[in-house]
């Protein structure tokens, strides 16, 4: 983690952090017309080897989520907002946590076993997202100034640069923080027995359904 922040000679007063249970809405607002999509579609896979092969890397997808958002929140803990955070996932992208639920959403559409869905979902979680983490940077380039701007220089947004990964030896997290990181945790676990269901009634269904590869 680099010094304490120097402030914006602006101040922050006037720039409040980004409110993220507008995040939380236009994640849910964006996703209902897709609704259509998982109740008339189905996977043009059923019943082949490739459907194995994509619900496997969708579940695998989903837990590398999971594990990436405890990660990230081992390295920002309660510090969000207080400090530049340039260690662990946060030396690779300004965002992990973001890329990690863009990962996971990929992952869902995976386990429905459609790439046609996969790459829905995914990409509209990470367009809402860049979205979000433009808002959040706003403030952040207030709070820290040229601090946060030499950062943002050197490290992309969401996706990740590995070559520039470095990490202490030792680090120190908050650990309500992090056991209040468990809920989402969960949120995304459920997305595979919730994918799994939604397969079995694409396949039951007594209407015509679109196949999607």
């Amino acid at each position: 983690m680099i010094p304490e922040p120097v402030l914006h000679p602006a101040g922050v007063a006037s720039v409040k952090p980004f409110d993220q249970k507008i995040r939380i809405t236009a994640l849910r607002l964006c996703f209902i017309p897709l609704l259509p999509l998982l109740i008339l579609t189905r996977s043009a896979w059923h019943a082949t080897p490739v459907a194995a092969i994509l619900e496997t890397c969708g579940v695998l997808l989903v837990f590398a989520a999971v594990l990436g958002r405890f990660w990230s929140i081992l390295y920002i803990g309660g510090r969000k907002n207080a400090a530049v955070m340039r260690d662990g996932p946060y030396s690779m992208c300004r965002h992990p946590l973001y890329l990690f639920s863009t990962i996971g959403a990929t992952g869902f559409g995976l386990v429905l076993g459609s790439m046609v869905m996969a790459l829905a979902l995914g990409g509209l979680t990470w367009i809402i997202l860049s979205m979000t983490a433009a808002r959040e940077e706003h403030f952040l380039r207030h709070r820290f100034g040229g601090q946060y701007d030499a950062y943002a220089r050197q490290v992309p947004r969401m996706f990740p640069a590995f070559h520039l990964f470095r990490t202490p030896a030792e680090i120190s997290f908050d650990s309500g923080t992090l056991a209040r990181n468990a809920a989402d945790a969960l949120v995304f676990l459920a997305l595979i027995p919730v994918g799994q269901v939604l397969r079995g009634l694409q396949m039951a269904a007594f209407h015509p359904a679109i196949p999607l590869f």
